[in-house]
């Protein structure tokens, strides 16, 4: 199914103005388009009769509208030391160890088992979809914190930094609001974070 992500702006690399107006159109786990939000959406059929639309896909892309620009996303260098190094603890424990993660001494007392470093894993992993988060740094020695970040479709590019938006490259990307908040990620064309 595609999907027509339309935003105020696409900045397709890691610098320089955003595209106002652009949008991308993902099919699959690739990016299908990058243009005008207008020339998208007519080639893809949104809104235009099947006879007009330019098009086999009419009717089948569905619209994401998102109040931002549209980037490569955020690469996290100490991807390694959050997953592995900090215990994010579960809400249910909050009143205990409170909400953020828990490092050094404190994280030496907790005496954790691979089964907890893997339910760490996975909420830090959120925590860093939450921020547009599309690629980090490894390696990750632990099993269960690798089994976590494979997982979650988080790369680990060669060259520290996720690559620039092209059609035919994958699709994985943020969306960013004005004051810098993420309002989505994306990796794989799996929406993985959404704010509410």
């Amino acid at each position: 199914m595609l999907t027509l992500h339309h935003v105020r702006g696409v900045r397709p690399g890691h610098a320089g103005e955003p595209l106002a107006g652009y949008a991308v159109v993902v099919d699959g786990a690739r990016i299908a388009a990058i243009g005008p939000y207008e020339e998208l959406r007519a080639a893809h059929g949104i809104g235009v009769p099947p006879g007009r639309a330019q098009s086999r896909a009419w009717g089948r892309a569905r619209v994401r509208e998102w109040d931002g620009v549209l980037t490569p996303g955020r690469y996290e260098p100490a991807g390694a030391a959050l997953l592995e190094a900090a215990y994010h603890p579960d809400p249910r424990e909050a009143e205990e160890l409170g909400s953020e993660p828990i490092t050094g001494e404190a994280l030496a007392a907790l005496g954790m088992t691979e089964t907890r470093w893997g339910a760490s894993a996975r909420r830090g992993v959120q925590r860093l979809l939450a921020v547009g988060t599309t690629a980090l740094s490894g390696p990750f020695t632990r099993p269960a914190v690798r089994t976590a970040v494979q997982r979650s479709g988080l790369a680990e590019p060669p060259g520290g930094r996720p690559r620039a938006l092209t059609v035919g490259g994958a699709a994985d990307f943020a969306v960013f609001a004005e004051d810098g908040s993420c309002l989505a990620t994306v990796l794989a064309g799996r929406l993985v974070y959404r704010r509410r």
